[in-house]
């Protein structure tokens, strides 16, 4: 509880008041092509809500980014990430995001390449991705598995397009454990969202349809090069809505449904994100 509110307490400081013209992605898992403008500064602060099943805890996992266009084309993003639960918690770790538009125009279908390093423990649950097989569990208790450091590097190829008022975006995500031998494990994630009008009205209007965005997601495991198959595999389908307050900032909220065993029953997540000119 004292991580949750630390961060939570930091992330109002860094947001305080200035300006706005954010267009931030619906998506809390899902990438699509548009990265941050040009030196740039993006503060935001979320958190997974995980609903476990039977004779397992809830937990709040909340984290921290912290966004720079470093070019039009190449944003850079830092991590924090924490854990709170009725039998423990702590800080998880730090991440590392690097993305890359190769082609500088809109095209039918922009590709982004994704290259992230990972130093979190076993504890980590915000769930930013999902990768491999088999379910998270506090088993063997939130102190042991803080205790477990891992250092792994991921990869993402993100595919987006923009139709009309739509965007489609589909993201592959390769995993690979730096710090035991579990092979290459892999993911997806795919969403598709639009705002409710393509209208823009003339004057300040925070609550216009415009600048409300609904869509889906949907996000899972496919295993490993050690595991294959789809058996024991954790897969979600998460409604999502965005809020554009005003012109840099935005919330987002998402109720995400798991549809295995090996999935957690449902992930809440809420997110408020202030770009910094």
């Amino acid at each position: 509880m004292k991580v949750r509110m630390t961060m939570w307490c930091l992330a109002l400081l860094l947001v305080s008041a200035v300006p706005a013209r954010a267009q931030e992605r619906a998506y809390f898992v899902t990438y699509d092509h548009h990265l941050e403008e040009a030196r740039d500064f993006e503060v935001g602060l979320s958190n997974t809500t995980g609903i476990a099943g039977e004779n397992a805890p809830a937990y709040h996992a909340p984290w921290l980014e912290l966004e720079y266009g470093v070019t039009s084309r190449w944003t850079t993003e830092l991590y924090l990430e924490g854990l709170a639960t009725q039998i423990g918690g702590g800080f998880t770790g730090w991440r590392w995001e690097n993305r890359f538009r190769p082609l500088k125009r809109e095209h039918l279908v922009n590709p982004v390449i994704y290259l992230e390093y990972e130093a979190i423990n076993e504890a980590s649950r915000i769930q930013k991705e999902v990768v491999g097989s088999g379910a998270l569990s506090f088993e063997d208790g939130v102190a042991h598995l803080r205790s477990e450091h891992a250092r792994e590097l991921e990869a993402k190829l993100i595919l987006s397009s923009t139709v009309n008022a739509w965007n489609i975006a589909e993201n592959f995500i390769v995993e690979r454990n730096l710090s035991e031998a579990e092979g290459f494990e892999f993911g997806y994630a795919a969403g598709v969202s639009r705002p409710l009008s393509r209208l823009a009205r003339t004057g300040a209007c925070r609550f216009c349809q415009q600048n409300f965005l609904v869509g889906v997601e949907a996000y899972g495991g496919l295993g490993s090069t050690k595991d294959r198959g789809l058996s024991d595999t954790r897969h979600y389908v998460a409604p999502v809505l965005a809020w554009r307050a005003t012109g840099r900032s935005t919330f987002k909220v998402s109720a995400g449904f798991g549809l295995t065993e090996a999935s957690d029953r449902a992930l809440i997540r809420i997110g408020y994100i202030r770009e910094l000119p």
